[in-house]
């Protein structure tokens, strides 16, 4: 098992079905910290564009910094791919905002960047998230 070279999420193969799927919309990324969260937002059955796995979340105070996640290609993939939306499906949490508010200075000159709505409980985590909530929170999202 290793990771997608396109999303960094899971995958057996070099590129995972998820990006090999002619009927995603490739003009919208979802970004999310980790493949669980990929997962749970795959069992909603809402969400049929792609995806970019972070890797985590920026936090400081374990050391992790904006180098040490796939930050530097989502905003590669924005610059060289026809991406008209970029939405943020970060679990909200102080790091979880920090990550959210560094990757919408980075991607809004180069599409429009929205978050998933706040319909998740603060510091609760996507993984543990209702097929229901999650896809109310993804129909909510807003721009940055």
């Amino acid at each position: 098992m290793g990771l997608c070279q396109i999303c960094f999420h899971l995958s057996a193969t070099p590129i995972c079905e998820i990006c090999a799927n002619p009927n995603r919309e490739k003009n919208l990324i979802c970004v999310v910290a980790d493949s669980r969260d990929v997962i749970a937002l795959e069992k909603t059955r809402e969400y049929t564009g792609l995806y970019h796995v972070l890797g985590g979340i920026i936090s400081p105070l374990e050391g992790i910094g904006p180098e040490q996640l796939n930050i530097q290609s989502l905003v590669n993939r924005v610059g060289k791919e026809n991406i008209t939306e970029v939405i943020i499906a970060i679990s909200p949490s102080i790091e979880g905002d920090t990550t959210t508010l560094y990757l919408g200075q980075l991607l809004k000159p180069l599409t429009k960047v929205t978050r998933i709505a706040f319909g998740l409980p603060m510091g609760g985590d996507l993984e543990y998230a209702d097929e229901i909530t999650l896809a109310r929170a993804l129909e909510g999202r807003r721009e940055l």
